[in-house]
This record gives structure tokens, C-alpha cells and sequence, in this order.
């Protein structure tokens, strides 16, 4: 077998790993070194944790429920919130999603006639995403569920004074970013 450079190359790659068996020490290492804080590294633990499995379990109960997803759900309750209808690119903002993945959404949810869609009547530009009375009826069907399930899952297992606390700390660590 001749050597090729890219051959060459992954062999090279092979050596710079660390044997299987030294893996969970040098990631203790880099965890250590970046995040010396253990109280830190605790509370960051805890809310990935809690955030995928509160997020799973709701998601799974609004599906199994209701029939809706969760990603559904959002797009539905933020035009809600928002009155009816909102441009998609402020929609895929609140919604935490791509203008591209919302814009994939919004065309199923269009064919569900549970939205509407039309050109702005402001520029001709931007895009307007309603709600029907279909989404409206569909959007008081999945919100009682939904938010009892919020309550149970989360509500219910934290004191007000606990509850307090934590809305204050996330709102300090909430980051602004764009998700086009």
C-alpha cells in the first residue's frame, strides 16, 4: 500500500488522539480550567438538563394531547399575543427559529388552514402571517393543555420566592441573538 498525503494525514490525526481511556480525565481538565467555578458548572448542568427534558416532556404531551406541535404551538400563540398576525421575519425572531425554517412552517401550517399568509400592504416586501378562525379555535384548544402542563412540570415545584429568583438570573444571562 503507497502512502498517500491524505492517508497520511488521518494516520497523523490517529496519533494526536488521546487513548479511549484518557478521555474523561482531560475533559474533566478542560472543563476545570474553563469553568473553575463548581457552582457554576452546576447551575449550567442543571439548566441544560431541566430545559431538554422539560421541553421534551412538554412537547411530546402537546403532540400526544392535542395533536400539535410544540413548534406550532409557539408560532400559533405568538400571533396570538401579537394581536393575529405579524411580518415572519418578527414571527421567526419571537419563535427563536430561522426566517427559512419559519418559512417552512408557516407554508404547513398554511395548508392546515390554521394561518394565512400575504405580501405587506406597507412596502410589498415583507411577508404578514395570520391567524384563521381554524388557528384561533386550535390555539384555545392546545393553550389550556399546554400551560396546565407548564404548571405542573415547573410551576408548581418551584416557591414564588424561587421562582422569583430564577426569572431574575436568566434574564441576566439572556443573550441577544439573531436567528436568521
Amino acid at each position: 500500500m503507497i502512502a498517500t498525503a491524505s492517508t497520511l494525514a488521518l494516520n497523523s490525526l490517529h496519533v494526536q488522539l488521546p487513548d479511549r481511556a484518557n478521555v474523561a480525565p482531560l475533559l474533566d481538565r478542560l472543563v476545570a480550567e474553563a469553568i473553575p467555578n463548581q457552582h457554576g458548572l452546576a447551575a449550567w448542568r442543571a439548566l441544560i438538563h431541566a430545559h431538554a427534558t422539560l421541553m421534551r416532556q412538554l412537547a411530546t404531551d402537546l403532540v400526544n394531547d392535542i395533536g400539535l406541535t410544540l413548534g406550532d404551538f409557539d408560532v400559533l400563540a405568538q400571533l396570538g399575543q401579537a394581536g393575529g398576525e405579524m411580518r415572519i421575519s418578527e414571527l421567526a425572531a419571537q419563535a427563536y427559529s430561522s426566517r427559512s425554517g419559519m418559512t417552512r412552517r408557516i407554508d404547513r401550517l398554511v395548508d392546515e388552514g390554521l394561518v394565512t399568509r400575504a405580501n405587506s400592504d406597507a412596502d410589498g416586501r415583507g411577508v404578514v402571517v395570520g391567524l384563521t378562525e381554524a388557528g384561533v379555535a386550535r390555539l384555545a384548544e392546545a393553550a389550556p393543555a399546554h400551560l396546565r402542563r407548564v404548571r405542573e412540570l415547573f410551576v408548581e415545584r418551584l416557591s414564588d420566592g424561587e421562582l422569583a429568583t430564577l426569572a431574575s438570573a436568566l434574564e441576566k444571562v439572556a443573550v441577544d441573538c439573531g436567528f436568521g
